[in-house]
């Protein structure tokens, strides 16, 4: 996305909140009570200021913080006892993209251009990664923002039923039904959409589970079930509180303030009864994927300069060319199996003439090879095809312009050798 449309996003956002915010009390709230300070209405709005207040705090934490990278001069620490990157994977994560390590649970953001943290997703809401230090201000913002339009909607739904009564100084006017109906149509739709967005997270947060992590979780039991792998533990359910301590820390009174996240990101606890064997994301073994996890580079796919290659780049060592030499000798193979009779009658000279000149005209045709993805025919005419059908059955081109079956007989000619049938003499 280009920054400045992702900028104009963003604050289409905070234009959104905003009017969703304040016109219900300017518009809606403020004349329903006379335009008056009193203590019901503070009663009323400082606790919805307060949760607006919040919401967009941690919105602007959620835009602005990094969600971290990985640092240029960091290398995985394979010789420590129990690193989980040599036990998940057997060997460091490498970043093509990036030419540098990568930590666990981390991945490339075509985005940014660049490894995020413990990467759950890129927003364009937010015009941002969400990543291991805003995760949790993305989760209180979601939190707040079903807070605040949720109380939104029961102060104007209020008013609205006050509406209905009988008291004629109570009617609304012409200018809060417009922004009743408009503060309906903005936030019913924005609670609908984060409300669910939010219980998705909120379920991930309690797994410890990333967007992306959920993906892989998904294609491992779509394997499970079809019998392709065994059932493999996800590593980093370390259990349901434990989990919430991970993101938003260990105090559970600051788990709705906004606080950074525990750890660097580059190294994550495991459960406890992780088999050491155990890889994650399990590989489907009927396909082999090329990922960027091979500090080599050899697991990348590369096209090879020629078409005639063997898996990537090396020949095959059963190739063998179909050229005019081989093929020829095979028809003369075919031949003589075929008419062993005719065959011993040939003379010398004539059948070494036969097939120089057969081989002479199979080395206009194009080659192709065995196990090769293809090869390439030219077109050819009628008159040619019947010129090499004719070389093929051992006849020479232009002897017969054209084939006149003969009638069935009995006669006694039926028997004789084909070299002396009454046929062939004509």
């Amino acid at each position: 996305m280009h920054p400045i449309l992702g900028r104009i996003i963003v604050n289409l956002v905070l234009c959104l909140i905003c009017f969703i915010a304040y016109s219900s009390q300017i518009f809606i709230i403020w004349p329903w009570y006379g335009r008056e300070v009193s203590v019901d209405l503070l009663i009323l709005l400082v606790p919805f200021n307060l949760l607006v207040g919040m919401l967009l705090w941690n919105y602007f934490l959620t835009v602005s913080t990094d969600p971290g990278g990985v640092p240029d001069d960091w290398k995985p620490d394979t010789t420590e006892d129990g690193y989980e990157v040599k036990k998940l994977t057997g060997k460091p994560r490498y970043c093509r993209f990036c030419e540098k390590p990568k930590p666990p649970r981390a991945h490339h953001c075509k985005e940014c251009k660049r490894c995020i943290l413990r990467m759950d997703h890129h927003c364009p809401w937010v015009n941002n990664c969400v990543g291991h230090f805003n995760y949790g201000h993305f989760i209180r913002f979601l939190f707040y923002v079903d807070l605040a339009c949720s109380y939104h909607l029961a102060m104007v739904t209020s008013r609205v039923r006050s509406a209905w009564g009988v008291r004629v100084w109570d009617e609304p006017s012409a200018s809060e039904l417009i922004f009743m109906i408009l503060n309906y149509v903005t936030c019913v739709p924005v609670l609908l959409s984060v409300g669910g967005f939010s219980i998705y997270h909120l379920i991930s947060l309690l797994r410890n589970t990333t967007t992306i992590e959920g993906w892989e979780k998904d294609k491992a039991a779509t394997m499970v079930r079809r019998g392709k792998i065994r059932e493999v533990q996800f590593p980093y359910n370390l259990g349901r509180r434990r989990n919430l301590e991970s993101i938003l820390g260990a105090n559970p009174w600051l788990w709705c303030w906004p606080t950074v996240t525990p750890g660097t990101g580059l190294k994550y606890d495991l459960a406890e009864n992780e088999d050491t064997t155990t890889i994650w994301p399990p590989e489907d073994p009927d396909a082999r994927e090329y990922d960027d996890n091979d500090d080599d580079g050899a697991g990348q796919f590369e096209l090879p300069e020629s078409p005639w290659t063997y898996e990537n780049g090396a020949l095959n060592p059963s190739l063998q060319p179909y050229n005019s030499e081989l093929h020829t000798s095979a028809l003369q193979r075919r031949h003589k199996r075929q008419n062993p009779q005719a065959q011993s009658n040939l003379n010398t000279d004539e059948h070494v003439y036969e097939s120089s000149e057969s081989e002479s005209s199979y080395q206009e045709f194009p080659r192709k090879r065995r196990g090769s993805e293809g090869y390439e025919v030219r077109p050819v005419d009628r008159n040619e095809m019947l010129r090499r059908y004719l070389e093929e059955i051992g006849e020479a081109p232009g002897r017969y312009h054209r084939y006149i079956p003969q009638p069935e007989s009995n006669s006694e000619d039926d028997g004789l050798p084909l070299d002396q049938s009454p046929i062939l003499a004509h």
